[in-house]
């Protein structure tokens, strides 16, 4: 592999980046085995209709290849992914009709916690992530893995300084939610039906200062239980949900 390629490692990130860019990935390494391997030979069979490149490897080439991470008997070199800057994010927030929904990550350094996010923001239909080059989860085959793939079909933006970005989003238009547990308000009682862009911080720490003076207004998830907190990817979820929930019943 070179500096200019990455490594997609596990059986559902290869299908997911088998579907997202067939041909266009480098080659798929599928392990080479004496033995019956009919979700690798689904696989193999999958990435050759799609017109990527097949070869059969010893597991010790794939394992080389992971670095210790789990592959699963299969990996896929591709090129990188594309990322956005905070011009591109700005100018053209949403990728298809409709309100643009975008979801920003205020210092995740956890990529199992990247990736999760990743994997609900696609399936829930927001546009782009949005996360700060500094202290934040790098893209590792890690977060590919933890995402199931999602990532492959993501639109993501990395940007120099995300309060900056949070500005402009707001001055195009969007309602920019920060998530905080002193918010004034519930999330549901706000309104998100509009172009919106949530703000997720960091376990523990929260939103950093700079961040929340740069979102429209923060706002709390409902919390009944003896636990004050939740996982960040947990509660991107949960916010991602009450936008997708207000839009298909107009409140």
């Amino acid at each position: 592999m070179s500096a200019e390629t990455r490594w997609i490692l596990g059986v559902q990130p290869v299908r997911e980046a088998i579907a997202a860019h067939g041909e266009r990935l480098l080659r798929v390494l599928v392990e080479a085995r004496s033995d019956a391997a009919p979700q690798l030979e689904a696989l193999a069979r999958f990435a050759a209709d799609r017109g990527a490149k097949v070869e059969r490897v010893a597991r010790a080439a794939l394992d080389r290849v992971a670095q210790g991470e789990r592959h699963q008997g299969v990996a896929a070199e591709a090129t990188p992914l594309a990322i956005l800057d905070e011009r591109a994010i700005v100018d053209q927030p949403a990728r298809g009709e409709g309100a643009p929904l975008l979801i920003a990550l205020d210092e995740i350094t956890d990529p199992h916690n990247l990736g999760a996010i990743i994997r609900t923001a696609v399936a829930l239909g927001a546009d782009a992530i949005v996360w700060p080059e500094d202290k934040a989860a790098p893209l590792t085959p890690a977060t590919g893995r933890a995402s199931a793939g999602a990532i492959e079909h993501a639109r993501l933006a990395r940007v120099r300084s995300l309060p900056r970005t949070l500005d402009g989003l707001r001055e195009a238009g969007l309602e920019v939610i920060g998530l905080d547990a002193a918010g004034s308000d519930e999330l549901h009682t706000v309104d998100l039906r509009g172009p919106t862009c949530l703000v997720v911080g960091a376990e523990g720490r929260g939103l950093r200062g700079s961040t929340k003076r740069a979102c429209s207004r923060l706002a709390r998830l409902p919390m009944s239980g003896p636990i004050a907190s939740l996982n960040a990817s947990v509660a991107a979820g949960l916010a991602l949900y009450e936008v997708v929930r207000q839009r298909r019943t107009g409140r």
